[in-house]
């Protein structure tokens, strides 16, 4: 997740150097609306490969289709600074596109792997220690940001130094990594009886037909899906947009924009480590029922962000330190969603995780397309806190109205099509899980 988001938020961060003329280094005139078409491009790519790599993984395992892919989208990552200085912009939005579809598996692989490897008991924990490298990659890449831009490289050293770091995560995982418990030779017999029966990965069968038509008819799925919505919506535009934000509004230099566009990415990755054991011991102790915990922790995750958001409209460049501080709170807050939605795949289908997790992810991205394109659309002054209030608000909006449906159709219990096309001999955990214990698990 970590080097996976490497490979996406270096634009992000380097669109700003890249427009702005210095001495040493290559620079494009590039308008905000031609800036925003370059950061959407990424999405288009992304969007089109979710069903098809939820079936791959589903077909032939999360590893080779994981590996193969960021292997690729490395690849395509060190092409940048060649391909921005030998065409146009069209080159880099067609690059960019390459570089989505080829990150487009990490979310499908990933669900799918962890399907098969993490116990219910500690699903909250372990999933959010794994998702939450997507926001140590994203602070520690905006952190050093700066520093690459001031060395000798200049910006293109963020897209060589990240593409060769993806390229060596993509041949260890692929030589060490393994599907499932079963596919590896590092592990006790007991530690994979007992991931195996509080998974009920030993009885999946890879070639089951999906049950997309009762899948489609539930009206939690859409709950979820709503949720992965307001998120991504949410996520993507603060993460596209914080530098150009901070760099213009609030005018950091680049050197501090860079800092300070890392810091609220490093608290969510910290609140992610904080929270999720906190969901899970709710959980475990029966304090709270599974749904009513992801219900919760979904909230915080997005109605304290829309809160801050609204404030943040109001700042001005005299307001420096408290944009900054309610910037980091709306970031950092979003680690709750992690204990919300975002495990809630596994709760409904343990079986069809991966497939799910390419279905809502896609639909969410679709949007996640739009966001860059609806800020250049509403900014066209960059430097007018009157213009960014309008797309923080519009944000604030896509919050409210997301979570408030994943409130009412929204549930955390195994649903009956989790069974279909499944053997009958299945000992998969069955629809009563919530609060489920350790020994249970082993029974």
């Amino acid at each position: 997740m970590c080097f996976g988001y490497f490979l996406r938020v270096n634009i992000s961060a380097a669109i700003v150097p890249m427009t702005q003329p210095t001495a040493d280094q290559p620079f494009y005139d590039w308008d905000p609306s031609t800036k925003s078409l370059i950061l959407s491009s990424f999405f288009w790519g992304y969007v089109a490969c979710q069903m098809p790599a939820s079936l791959m993984a589903k077909r032939f395992g999360g590893k080779l289709v994981l590996g193969i892919s960021t292997c690729l989208g490395s690849i395509l990552t060190i092409l940048h600074p060649l391909v921005a200085a030998k065409g146009d912009w069209v080159l880099v939005c067609i690059l960019r596109v390459m570089v989505g579809f080829t990150q487009g598996p990490v979310y499908p692989c990933i669900h799918t792997l962890l399907a098969k490897w993490v116990p219910h008991q500690e699903r909250g924990f372990l999933a959010c220690l794994v998702y939450s490298g997507a926001q140590f990659g994203t602070a520690l890449l905006l952190a050093v940001s700066g520093n690459i831009f001031d060395s000798g490289m200049g910006w293109p050293g963020i897209f060589y130094i990240t593409g060769g770091v993806g390229i060596i995560w993509a041949v260890v995982f692929i030589i060490f990594g393994a599907n499932s418990p079963r596919d590896t030779q590092f592990i006790s017999e007991s530690e994979l009886k007992y991931i195996e029966c509080s998974t009920g990965s030993d009885n999946q069968q890879i070639n089951a037909a999906v049950p997309w038509k009762a899948m489609f008819t539930s009206a939690c799925f859409y709950g979820l899906i709503a949720a992965h919505c307001g998120f991504t919506w949410g996520f993507y535009t603060l993460l596209t947009e914080i530098p150009t934000y901070m760099a213009n509004v609030l005018h950091f230099n680049v050197k501090t924009n860079a800092l300070l566009s890392a810091l609220p990415y490093f608290v969510m990755w910290i609140l992610c480590l904080v929270v999720s054991p906190i969901a899970d011991t709710l959980i475990n102790r029966n304090i709270t029922s599974v749904t009513a915990s992801r219900k919760i922790f979904n909230t915080i995750g997005q109605w304290v962000p829309m809160v801050c958001l609204i404030a943040l409209g109001y700042m001005t460049e005299d307001q420096k330190t408290t944009a900054t501080v309610l910037l980091t709170v709306a970031v950092g807050f979003n680690a709750a969603s992690f204990c919300g939605y975002l495990v809630n795949h596994m709760d409904l289908s343990p079986n069809y995780a991966g497939l799910m997790m390419g279905v809502t992810n896609m639909a969410s991205n679709l949007l996640s397309i739009c966001t860059p394109l609806v800020v250049g659309a509403i900014v066209v002054d960059e430097e007018s806190p009157d213009e960014w209030r309008i797309v923080f608000f519009i944000t604030a909006g896509v919050y409210l109205i997301c979570n408030g449906l994943f409130l009412v159709f929204g549930k955390a219990t195994v649903q009956p099509w989790n069974y279909v096309n499944i053997s009958s001999s299945s000992t998969t955990l069955p629809n009563n899980t919530d609060g489920l214990s350790v020994a249970d698990a082993h029974t």
